[in-house]
C-alpha cells in the first residue's frame, strides 16, 4: 500500500514536472508564430495604460528571476529582458535558459528527498513566502497562463491572429514533444 501511494506520488510530481517543461514550448510556439508587427503594438485603451506583447513576455521571463533568486538563489539567473528594447529573438533564447532553470527550481522543490534546497517560494518582497510544493508550481503556470491569454488577445484586438492554422497551445502532445518529453500528458 505505502508503495503504491509513493508510485502514485511521484507520477503526480512527474505530470507537474511535464506540464511546467511545456509551458515553456506554449511560449516559444505563440513566439514563433506572432508576427513582428504585433510585437511593439499598442495596446487598445489610454495611451499608456497596459503592456505591449514585448513589455508582457518580458514580465513573464523578469518574474521567472524573481522567483529563481529568491527560492533557489543557488541556481544561476539568466539576465532580465528590458520591456522597452528586447526583440522577440532575443525574448525566446531569455525565455528557453529561465524556463530551464525555473524547471530545475521545481524538481527540486517538489523532491522527496531530505536534502532538497528549494523549501520555499518567494514571488517578491511584495508578498508572503510560502513551502515549496504544488501550490508553487499552480502559481508559476497559472501567472504564464493568464499573461498568455493576454497576449493572444492583444495580438487579436491589434489585427494580427496568432495559432488561427494549428490548434496551437492546445495541442500538448504536439508540445510534450517539442520540450523534448518521451512521455505523453496524463
Amino acid at each position: 500500500m505505502a508503495l503504491e501511494f509513493h508510485a502514485a506520488l511521484a507520477e503526480i510530481r512527474d505530470s507537474l514536472l511535464e506540464t511546467y517543461a511545456s509551458n515553456d514550448a506554449m511560449n516559444q510556439l505563440i513566439l514563433s508564430e506572432l508576427d513582428p508587427r504585433a510585437w511593439r503594438a499598442r495596446p487598445p485603451g489610454e495611451k499608456g495604460s497596459g503592456r505591449t506583447i514585448a513589455a508582457i513576455f518580458a514580465h513573464l521571463h523578469n518574474c521567472r528571476l524573481v522567483w529563481l533568486k529568491n527560492s533557489a538563489p543557488h541556481l544561476k539567473c539568466p539576465a532580465p529582458l528590458d520591456p522597452d528594447r528586447c526583440t522577440m529573438k532575443q525574448a525566446a533564447a531569455a525565455h528557453k535558459k529561465s524556463a530551464a532553470q525555473c524547471l530545475r527550481m521545481l524538481t527540486d522543490a517538489l523532491s522527496a528527498a531530505p536534502n532538497r534546497r528549494v523549501a520555499k517560494f518567494s514571488r517578491g518582497s511584495w508578498t508572503q513566502t510560502w513551502p515549496a510544493g504544488a501550490t508553487m508550481f499552480a502559481y508559476m503556470f497559472s501567472h504564464e497562463a493568464h499573461h498568455r491569454g493576454q497576449i493572444l488577445m492583444l495580438a487579436h484586438q491589434a489585427g494580427y491572429r496568432v495559432l488561427h492554422k494549428t490548434p496551437g497551445v492546445w495541442h500538448w502532445e504536439k508540445l510534450w514533444k517539442k520540450a523534448g518529453l518521451t512521455t505523453r500528458p496524463h
